[in-house]
């Protein structure tokens, strides 16, 4: 009989141990959901994602989805085609970083890589400035004053996210 009461015993413990189990992994869940949202919706990050958005700010965020897809893809093929200068600003890199570590330091030698790969920067700008441009121009009137309206929304909210954060 002893044995009996034991078992029940064991049983008891096990099931509250296991509803001790669930009961802490839900509140890690829960914990690590509200800790990630605030990470994510902090006013420290962006609220959108790094792409095309980032490249000209309001500028691309004021175009309809559509244009910014079609940019993205002119983009993508004028980078493909290029392939060549991929390599090179690999390479660039690479010299770059040897001449960091070199000492004793040669503040002339990295300020040529990095006027280097602005050269190549300031090519991908007035790239996606072209094809903005070109966007624009095949646009209609109602079109080009849409995207006016949306620029201006777009400011206005960079202007108010930029005081909260000061």
């Amino acid at each position: 009989m002893a044995a009996e009461s034991n078992d029940k015993g064991a049983g008891a413990k096990r099931w509250v141990r296991v509803l001790l189990v669930v009961s802490l992994a839900l509140n890690l869940l829960f914990i690590g959901s509200i800790a990630g949202a605030m990470l994510t919706h902090s006013k420290w990050r962006s609220h959108h994602p790094p792409r095309l958005d980032m490249a000209a700010g309001p500028l691309t965020q004021a175009l309809s989805r559509e244009d910014r897809r079609a940019i993205g893809r002119e983009m993508r093929k004028a980078y493909r085609s290029a392939g060549a200068n991929r390599a090179d600003l690999q390479a660039g890199f690479e010299a770059l970083i040897a001449d960091l570590k070199q000492e004793p330091f040669d503040s002339e030698a990295v300020a040529k890589h990095l006027e280097r790969h602005r050269g190549v920067f300031d090519e991908r700008l007035a790239l996606g400035q072209t094809l903005l441009l070109e966007r624009l121009t095949q646009m209609q009137p109602d079109e080009r004053a849409d995207y006016a309206a949306r620029l201006l929304d777009a400011l206005q909210q960079r202007k108010h996210w930029k005081g909260h954060r000061d």
